[in-house]
């Protein structure tokens, strides 16, 4: 039994005979090569020389896909420091959407199209209340960000908006409700149910859903239909956590699920010739920390679920917080507030100022004498001796 393993680790073992025993989509392959490639040598490796000593060091390149475990933290620092100058001094909230399981195997049979789904029905269902004087009569600012896994890594889509407790009222005037959150939760979940399941509903009309494994019952007119009847009749689950202390602490909560994937290296427990552990959360025993061990190819399998379609965005803002407003209208809410303006502290930096700012590791200084590290570009008629390394 491996006890020190990564995920890296498991599909190198696992991912071979996965990948010979199903068909996979372009995108997975590619999320799977990535992983197992990552830092590697496969894409490519950065030489630097120390210009007094000559110690040469040598860096593998990451593979910067969104789906590796190892390429997360320095794209989540720039993300975060980057929303530091859209941050105000004002309530944030925690709004989560979800659907029923009912809906999971045609929501996984039409991964686009009803994921983008997900953000029309909770886009609109959030402007929609929020501009009723019954409960607040502004015009908000949201972040939208898509996650498609429980902690088990079981296949559970659903929505986290990161929802600014205010907005701009008709006269362009600062409207809040105090501390308070200003839309009832019973409501969010109802008009979210309808939205949804409009939508859907229009997809299945004009006949642009597609129907695998356990969705194929759902060709049939009648299984649909019963399909929406039973969802119209199930209470749908929006709720909302806890308010956030100060403009510095929504900034640190928006990186635990801007760039967060199904499951990070730290929960693999062990790891055996046919078997994985990983830590998962019971949520009927208080939310604890149990282990849970699952077949290689089936962990394999979960992971993979997880994997978004080719270039779909997950992270998307709306209303304020949109690129065509914030520039203007956050500007405008911030003087109404009379609070201060978050400055960027890696913008306009290059990656080896950014890394000595976020990690305090200069990776310009010798670590043997502490020179300067400069790059190793060989001379093209001069066959570099690390050559081989390179993809």
């Amino acid at each position: 039994m491996e006890k020190s393993c990564t995920i890296q680790d498991v599909f190198e073992r696992f991912y071979p005979v996965y990948e010979k025993t199903h068909e996979l989509p372009a995108h997975h392959r590619k999320a799977a090569f990535h992983i197992m490639n990552c830092k590697t040598g496969a894409f490519g490796v950065n030489i630097s020389v120390c210009e007094e000593c000559g110690c040469i060091s040598v860096h593998n390149n990451s593979c910067r896909s969104r789906c590796c475990p190892m390429c997360q933290e320095f794209p989540k620092e720039k993300w975060i420091d980057a929303q530091k100058e859209n941050v105000l001094d004002a309530p944030y909230y925690h709004v989560v959407f979800t659907v029923p399981e009912e809906l999971h195997p045609i929501i996984y049979s039409n991964q686009k199209l009803l994921y983008d789904a997900l953000y029309h029905a909770a886009s609109s269902t959030l402007n929609e209340l929020a501009k009723d004087s019954k409960y607040l009569g502004a015009d908000i600012g949201y972040i939208c960000i898509l996650h498609t896994w429980g902690s088990a890594m079981n296949y559970h889509p659903h929505i986290h908006t990161i929802v600014l407790g205010g907005g701009l009222d008709k006269d362009n005037k600062w409207k809040d409700t105090g501390g308070k959150f200003f839309l009832p939760y019973g409501v969010i979940a109802k008009v979210f149910r309808g939205k949804y399941l409009c939508e859907l509903k229009s997809l299945w009309n004009d006949s642009k859903l597609e129907f695998h494994g356990t969705a194929e019952k759902y060709q049939n007119h009648y299984c649909f239909k019963e399909l929406l009847d039973e969802c119209y009749k199930k209470d749908w689950v929006a709720y909302c956590k806890e308010t956030f202390n100060g403009a510095q602490s929504v900034i640190n909560y928006l990186g635990k699920y801007t760039h967060r994937i199904a499951i990070s290296n730290h929960r693999i427990k062990s790891m055996t010739e046919a078997t994985v552990t990983y830590a998962v959360k019971d949520y009927k025993n208080k939310g604890q920390w149990k282990e849970k061990t699952v077949p290689g190819e089936e962990f394999i399998r979960r992971f993979l679920m997880h994997v978004p379609p080719k270039r779909f965005v997950r992270i998307r803002h709306y209303g304020l917080l949109s690129c065509r407003n914030k520039s203007k209208k956050m500007t405008h809410c911030r003087n109404l507030l009379g609070c201060k303006k978050y400055i960027s502290a890696l913008k306009n930096r290059n990656a080896a100022e950014m890394i000595r700012l976020l990690y305090n590791i200069d990776v310009c200084k010798c670590s043997s004498c502490g020179g300067k590290m400069v790059p190793h570009l060989p001379d093209k008629h001069t066959p570099s001796v690390f050559a081989h390394m390179r993809c």
